[in-house]
């Protein structure tokens, strides 16, 4: 089932918003396009023990996820949180209704802790000019960054 879920890159002090299109069909394997870093590219493994150890299953299925614009660099492990809320909808794990109201970014541990990330300010901008909600959660964010 294809779920669409968005995230952020940071490039200087502007962000840019990033669609994140996550479809789960028949198959194995986990494919992620859209010129992915190698950080984003080891996810994976992230997102597999912080979903277990917290009561998700992962798929035994073909995962495919594709990060738009295509021609953007995507950068770090901040994608983590927004893979992983894209596999759990595409798989019925959680709801998904309303995701599309979220720029959704975090860096998850192996626990499914939630770790700082970079940028934050400029996705912050960047979602309350587009009216959206952001999803994201760190140790010590200042309340004025909270929309």
């Amino acid at each position: 089932m294809l779920k669409k879920v968005f995230g952020s890159a940071v490039f200087g002090v502007e962000a840019t918003t990033v669609t994140v299109e996550v479809n789960v069909d028949k198959g194995v394997g986990y494919h992620l396009v859209g010129l992915p870093d190698n950080a984003i590219k080891e996810s994976n493994f992230r997102i597999a023990a912080a979903l277990q150890n917290n009561g998700y299953k992962i798929p035994g299925k073909k995962i495919i996820i594709n990060m738009s614009p295509a021609d953007l660099r995507k950068e770090g492990s901040a994608y983590d949180l927004t893979l992983a809320i894209g596999i759990l909808a595409s798989t019925d794990q959680i709801k998904a209704e309303g995701l599309e109201e979220y720029l959704i970014m975090g860096e998850l541990s192996l626990d499914g802790t939630l770790q700082p990330i970079k940028g934050a300010l400029p996705i912050a901008v960047k979602a309350r000019k587009k009216v959206i909600k952001v999803l994201y959660c760190q140790p010590r964010m200042p309340k004025k960054l909270l929309l």
